[in-house]
């Protein structure tokens, strides 16, 4: 049986992907979002961000990417040696937020002009991205031609294409049918385990977040903080025998268990 506790923020620096420490978020409008929050992400792990909605998931992934700042308490994230500002992470959105008048390619390519990376070297890491999500065939078609899925896989390429260390996705799937969504499900697993990348995941499905993730990370209603983490002690590689297991069901139900104070008086809408 999966055990729930506090997260351990102890763990040698060296072994960190993402620190933070007492962290708090309060709005200009005097809304409390998040904190104090604690977490130590450790490299190359899969971890989870589960809650309600408003409880200030997408607000600690922001803070983590730096495209917010955090009122209060310390944030340290690793970089490998030779990175750019920035380069470190990769960042998906919940909604592919593609530009629609240029093609596929162009979008992916998009880090690495900002980046003023040479267009020789950018071509190639543009269809090396490409291929890794299984879209290289259409590198050349533009986002209206293409299927909510395919989208957001173009989306999961821009964020590749700079060779993160780091990658952090916002609920990248939640608006995709059930079977696009076991499909992308399976192909970031076989993702992460190739490139060995830190994965930080937002999300508000219990199945989801046990299926893909090695710890399971529960917060409170806002504002958010850290009620139970669930380590997820699965075998690799997991695919649908998983899925359908005794154990995967077991794990659910103790998510959920943990999950449950963090709605109590919530109106259902």
């Amino acid at each position: 049986m999966a055990q729930a506790a506090l997260p351990d923020v102890e763990v040698n620096a060296a072994r960190l992907a993402v620190s933070l420490r007492e962290v708090t978020k309060v709005y200009d409008n005097g809304v409390m979002a998040l904190g104090p929050f604690d977490l130590a992400v450790r490299k190359g792990e899969f971890v989870s961000l589960l809650g309600p909605s408003g409880c200030g998931k997408s607000t600690a992934l922001r803070i983590m990417a730096g495209l917010a700042a955090p009122s209060a308490g310390r944030v340290q994230v690793a970089h490998h040696d030779g990175a750019l500002p920035g380069q470190s992470i990769g960042f998906v959105f919940q909604e592919p937020t593609l530009m629609p008048w240029t093609s596929v390619r162009e979008n992916v390519r998009l880090p690495l002009k900002l980046a003023r990376v040479p267009a020789a070297e950018s071509g190639q890491r543009v269809m090396e991205a490409l291929t890794r999500v299984g879209l290289a065939e259409f590198a050349g078609s533009f986002p209206r031609e293409l299927s909510g899925g395919m989208k957001m896989r173009v989306s999961l390429a821009r964020a590749l294409v700079t060779d993160p260390d780091i990658l952090l996705m916002d609920e990248p799937f939640a608006a995709l049918d059930e079977i696009t969504r076991f499909r992308l499900n399976n192909d970031l697993l076989a993702l992460w385990r190739n490139l060995k990348k830190t994965v930080v995941f937002v999300t508000h499905s219990v199945f989801e977040s046990v299926y893909l993730s090695q710890r399971v990370i529960v917060m409170t209603q806002r504002p958010g903080r850290i009620s139970a983490e669930i380590k997820i002690d699965a075998p690799e590689p997991r695919n649908e025998e998983f899925r359908t297991s005794a154990a995967y069901g077991e794990y659910c139900r103790n998510v959920s268990a943990a999950l449950a104070p963090s709605y109590s008086g919530q109106a259902l809408l």
